[in-house]
């Protein structure tokens, strides 16, 4: 499976790569040592980026992080804007050739063909027609010798310049320099345009939720919740902090963390995480397993211990009882589907069952797609991360396809859910069209 993956990355970076080479340096440069020199760096920018995501892994290749994810997200954003630049460029590609046969045509009109019977079919400006002399030379038949020999060689001349390129080649070169130059600002730009968001304060989304069952001494209870912290190599100390900061401004109280909080071992990235420790709520703060958790080398369970010392509580298919007020309200939590993997995937049955049917259940479920599930079991609302809100638009249109809900509340299966857009970013420290979040959830009865 790993193999496959890998086959696949290397296929798709190198077919990228292609593109890119045809459209920013074949079509940009003439044959040569510039050619020659942009290929390298191209063709070394593609092995940078296969190299990433292997290196950047291990703690000895974290270096690699930086220039091998930007380049990995102007690359996408390069193909995206020469994809969609295509049909403009073809529409531009067959005017000017238009434009230059009808250049042609009214220039091979202009020239002087002299007829055999001696008289000329048109004479160029400034020549006098009918037989009369121009300059000092006749037109008419014994001219019109000289001048066929004229025209032979002229014609032997205009041959020559057909054969010659030239001027269709300034026209590719401007029309693929000028596609070039627009995707290429457009790229970086977009690409500096979600640095700065994604390494930029998250977004604080107050959201009130209601709940037909809810007992209403619960009403008004408060979570604060944050998915896809994602510490890591590109992340430090400061990226925690900030997050616990704006959390305990929000004085929540019960704080959830859905999943993928790290992309590493304790080893590599536990002193990111300490700052958790002074976390502020009411009820405690909770955590379930995402996705990368399970990618880990060392898998989940030493961040479980780690999270425990910090007074982080972990639900693995579990559930605990919220009591505000004099009501109970039930908060469960489920492993990621991927933990299947390793023999320690999402139980509901075990976190779900047995429970008093008549309190209200607040499940936390790293992916929305294990909605469906949870609608089996009874469950009010579910809490999810996982989609980054796409992360990269477009890549937002693509999440449907795997996901039932992107961002945000919806109800799938008489469920409602709610998907937080995280609060970190994966790969490319990049968010474009999807800011980073800490959501602000009430519940109302």
């Amino acid at each position: 499976m790993v193999l496959g993956f890998v086959f696949m990355m290397v296929a798709a970076v190198t077919a990228v790569h292609l593109y890119l080479w045809h459209r920013l340096v074949r079509s940009t440069t003439r044959p040569g040592r510039l050619r020659r020199a942009l290929t390298w760096v191209l063709a070394g920018l593609g092995v940078l980026v296969v190299v990433t995501f292997v290196g950047s892994r291990m703690e000895a290749g974290h270096w690699l992080a930086w220039p091998g994810y930007l380049w990995l997200a102007i690359m996408f954003y390069l193909l995206v804007f020469l994809l969609v630049l295509e049909a403009p460029r073809a529409v531009a590609w067959a005017v000017m050739r238009r434009g230059a046969r009808r250049a042609g045509a009214e220039a091979r009109v202009l020239e002087t063909v002299p007829a055999g019977d001696g008289v000329a079919v048109r004479a160029p400006d400034g020549a006098a027609p009918d037989g009369d002399v121009a300059d000092g030379r006749d037109v008419t038949d014994g001219g019109a010798a000289a001048g066929g020999g004229g025209g032979a060689s002229g014609g032997g001349e205009a041959s020559g310049a057909a054969t010659e390129p030239a001027p269709e080649l300034s026209r590719r070169l401007f029309l693929g320099r000028a596609t070039a130059a627009v995707a290429g600002v457009s790229a970086i730009g977009t690409v500096g345009y979600g640095v700065r968001t994604a390494l930029g304060d998250p977004v604080i989304e107050p959201v009130k939720v209601t709940l037909p069952h809810l007992d209403q001494r619960l009403n008004g209870l408060r979570f604060a919740v944050v998915s896809d912290i994602h510490l890591g190599p590109l992340t430090g100390r400061a990226h925690t902090e900030r997050i616990v900061r704006m959390i305990n401004s929000l004085r929540p109280d019960v704080v959830t963390i859905v999943g993928d909080l790290v992309d590493g071992t304790v080893a590599e990235l536990g002193p990111l995480a300490r700052p958790l420790r002074d976390l502020e709520s009411r009820y405690g703060a909770f955590f379930v397993t995402g996705n990368h958790e399970y990618y880990t080398s060392k898998g989940p369970g030493e961040w479980i211990e780690e999270l425990d010392r910090l007074g982080v509580r972990s639900l693995r298919n579990e559930r605990v009882e919220i009591r505000h007020q004099g009501g109970v309200l039930d908060l469960a939590g489920v492993n990621d589907v991927n933990g299947a993997t390793m023999d320690d995937g999402p139980d509901f049955a075990k976190a779900l069952g047995g429970r008093d049917t008549s309190r209200s259940t607040v499940l936390l479920a790293h992916q929305p797609v294990q909605v469906a599930e949870a609608a089996r079991h009874g469950v009010d609302l579910q809490l999810s991360g996982h989609t980054h809100g796409g992360q990269i638009a477009p890549f937002n249109l693509l999440v449907p396809l795997q996901q039932p809900v992107v961002s945000g509340l919806a109800t799938v299966d008489g469920v409602q859910v709610y998907v937080t857009r995280g609060a970190g970013f994966w790969g490319p420290p990049v968010r474009v069209g999807a800011p980073p979040e800490i959501t602000l959830l009430e519940l109302r009865s």
